[in-house]
């Protein structure tokens, strides 16, 4: 009896000593990441917020919303950019007064929710914003735009959103604009970069201290950008090109030449960015189809008929779901960057609610799973902190301080 007995207290002791090691391990993991200062640099849920019936104060379920203050705390998310997004339409007039309604619509929509939970969140305007609301135990709201077509061609349109609080702008989205070509617009450059009216519109986010954001756009862009911007750039959520070979991500060159500009690359989630999507599954040929379709009537469609649409997207996914990259899958891209460049310029930007996520990181309450796997490879806290927030405050501390410069 006492043979038998043995190896049954020897398997529960086992198994006991796991558990310990297994919390220990998820102890460590939130101790450092409560101690860093978390950035998430793209988000798309002012989208969310004109919906009358999203909540951003109460604790809502993925795939519908991936963001909300209760998730964000829960993530120990500290600060987070709002993205006025608008969609790019022939520039029209017409269509750009649209934009131009839509993307303030955002800004104040998010602004509104701020003021109502102001017992959980505040917009930030500043780069110490975020450590002094976060002491206050307030999330730290900051808002950015998801391509320039609200400017037009009007120059001071730059300025007049920089004192709605706009902090970043992402020169274009999926199609050409008035700044630049974008590296998804399928009839190819129209400006062979930057535009003159985009190196008007760099100058000017350089003197007013707003982040030029060169997700989005083409490889020659980017250069053209590196060449006229006196100030550190961003990426706000791209990948690494050589592991996903997606053209929105960016080549080994593009993140050489950002480092050396002192800028940083915020690793986004969206699944095609992080791993090459098999080309054979049934999800991606419905998605073929979709976006096929949805490219046909994007340029017509109003933004009533753009919700509808993306509710078909959801429903759709719901029926043929695709096997998403893990976490592991994701931090590949933060070493990829680390070995190439150096730990000082590489981020998070998750485009939650705009297409990002993961296996293992469906919104933003997960997120402590990126600083789990960044620990189990064997970085130190030192890098995670960086990676969490260090390195995109350095960046938006020097593009404030280059503004202050020439005021």
């Amino acid at each position: 009896m006492k043979k038998l007995l043995l190896p049954i207290i020897l398997l529960f002791v086992f198994s006991l000593s796991i558990q310990a090691g297994s919390k220990k391990t998820d102890e460590k993991v939130l101790k450092i990441h409560k101690k860093a200062l978390t950035v998430d640099t793209h988000c798309d849920t002012p989208m969310n917020l004109l919906d009358g019936n999203f909540d951003i104060g109460v604790k809502n379920k993925p795939p519908q919303n991936r963001v909300d203050f209760p998730r964000m705390k829960e993530g120990g998310l500290d600060a987070m950019f709002f993205a006025a997004f608008t969609g790019q339409k022939p520039r029209t007039p017409e269509n750009i007064a649209e934009a131009y309604k839509t993307a303030n619509e955002m800004i104040e929509a998010t602004k509104a929710a701020c003021l109502k939970y102001s017992n959980l969140a505040d917009v930030a305007y500043r780069a110490d914003d975020a450590a002094r609301l976060e002491k206050q135990g307030k999330l730290a709201i900051y808002i950015g735009m998801e391509n320039g077509f609200p400017l037009g061609t009007d120059i001071s349109r730059v300025k007049e959103f920089y004192d709605k609080g706009v902090r970043y702008i992402t020169l274009c989205h999926s199609y050409n604009n008035d700044i630049c070509d974008s590296s998804s617009d399928k009839k190819g450059p129209e400006h062979n970069g930057l535009s003159n009216f985009g190196k008007q519109v760099v100058k000017e986010m350089n003197r007013l201290g707003i982040m030029v954001d060169v997700s989005h756009i083409s490889d020659k862009s980017f250069f053209d950008v590196i060449e006229a911007s006196s100030a550190p750039v961003i990426a706000s959520h791209s990948s690494v090109r050589a592991i996903a070979h997606h053209n929105r991500n960016m080549t080994d060159e593009m993140i050489k030449a950002l480092a050396k500009n002192g800028g940083v690359i915020q690793i986004c989630l969206l699944d095609d960015y992080v791993k090459d999507p098999d080309t054979t599954s049934v999800y991606y040929q419905k998605r073929k189809e979709f976006y096929s379709s949805y490219e046909a009537r994007s340029a017509s469609m109003t933004d009533e008929q753009k919700r509808e649409l993306r509710k078909e997207w959801r429903a759709l996914s719901e029926k043929y779901p695709k096997p998403l990259p893990t976490v592991a899958d994701y931090v590949d891209h933060i070493d990829y960057v680390k070995n190439l460049v150096g730990i000082d310029y590489v981020g998070i930007g998750s485009d939650f609610d705009g297409g990002g996520g993961l296996a293992d990181c469906t919104d933003v309450s997960q997120f402590p799973n990126i600083t789990a796997e960044m620990l189990k490879r064997g970085y130190t806290d030192e890098e995670i902190e960086k990676v969490w927030g260090g390195n995109f405050f350095r960046v938006f501390k020097a593009v404030e301080q280059q503004a202050l410069s020439v005021k």
